[in-house]
């Protein structure tokens, strides 16, 4: 919010502001493009990094949110992205899809994300769809997610939906990931921002008013989407370049190579817990299986590597692609370039 008062204020003669706002913007920038280059521990293997299947329906335009089923064997389930109909798809793990499902009571509005949980009391499965996308940052007085009973049988169909309206405590926002601890059945809406963070839902969700939502820990650069693991011992939140593991309580575990893909949008754990699956936006576009170590290194920055052991281990390896390394340089050199003459402009 300040930095709209400080654009309105300089379109009323006062151009420093305008400098100062953009100064703080990029400055920030730079800082986030260091960040993203800091050590950290971190995991990938090609060699064992598969692609699962493809989507193969050509409905499936972009997909945006995955789940793995938690009670049909090698069902997955996506939703499309914008300017789509309130609509999942199952699919097997050929790529095909088994069914298709409209849902009843649902508007979709910007679905971005999705996630799957089972409901201790009747042992069904639960879907949950998230109508969180906000480009506009704020735009929108809340944001809804809904909650939708696993089919029991796939073939298309119609589903009945409970929706959930939320507010973020410290304003609006975009985001693009959700995720439900499967200890606490606690719901989580992760943000897409420059500085992300983990948003907590009540612990008693209320269908007949607005429920708050409260920043409880950071997350990673603009997030597109994040899940918990099936024993909830950890969750994960993945960008367009990687993916980072953490604790419950919110500690860096350790970051995960992710295969390059065109449009990074969704990430989901195998229903044993032993690898995570990241998806794409596009026509007929793939889903990867990523396995996690079996025993995740320390958290604690490694030691800078001798030219020897760099040279053993490719970008990717390192959890952060050698193409996003050089986009993340790229734009911090234009930032800094930015800095420089804003900074002589606006003495």
């Amino acid at each position: 919010m300040t930095a709209r008062r400080d654009i309105a204020f300089a379109g009323n003669g006062h151009d420093g502001g305008v400098g100062a706002v953009l100064i703080r913007v990029l400055a920030a920038a730079v800082l986030v493009c260091l960040t993203c280059l800091t050590p950290v521990a971190a995991w990938a293997d090609d060699e064992t990094t598969e692609r699962l299947f493809v989507f193969k329906d050509a409905r499936i335009t972009e997909s945006s949110g995955l789940a793995v089923s938690p009670t049909h064997e090698d069902v997955y389930y996506t939703h499309n992205d914008s300017s789509a109909a309130p609509e999942f798809f199952a699919v097997d793990s050929t790529g095909r899809t088994r069914a298709r499902f409209t849902v009843r009571g649902a508007q979709a509005r910007d679905w971005e994300a999705m996630a799957a949980s089972t409901d201790p009391s009747t042992g069904r499965g639960v879907l949950w769809f998230a109508d969180i996308g906000d480009n506009l940052d704020g735009a929108w007085p809340d944001v809804s997610v809904y909650r939708v009973e696993e089919p029991a049988r796939l073939r298309d169909g119609v589903v009945t939906a409970v929706r959930y309206r939320f507010r973020y405590e410290g304003g609006g926002r975009n985001a693009e990931g959700i995720m439900v601890n499967p200890v606490t059945r606690r719901l989580y809406v992760v943000s897409k921002e420059f500085s992300g963070g983990v948003y907590e839902a009540p612990r008693r969700l209320r269908a007949d008013r607005v429920n708050v939502l409260r920043r409880v820990a950071p997350a990673p650069i603009m997030a597109t989407d994040a899940a918990y693991a099936p024993d909830g011992s950890k969750y994960v939140v993945r960008t367009y370049f990687s993916a980072t593991l953490y604790e419950p309580s919110g500690r860096v575990i350790a970051r995960v190579g992710m295969p390059e893909l065109e449009q990074a949008e969704s990430i989901a754990f195998t229903r044993d817990g032993t690898a995570l699956l990241a998806g794409s936006e596009g026509p007929r576009s793939p889903v990867y299986r990523v396995p996690l170590p079996k025993q995740e290194p320390s958290a604690r920055p490694t030691p800078t590597p001798s030219k020897a052991a760099a040279a053993e281990k490719p970008a990717e390896r390192q959890g952060f692609t050698l193409t996003g390394a050089l986009i993340w340089l790229g734009a911090a050199a234009v930032a800094i370039t930015g800095i420089v003459v804003l900074a002589r402009r606006t003495r």
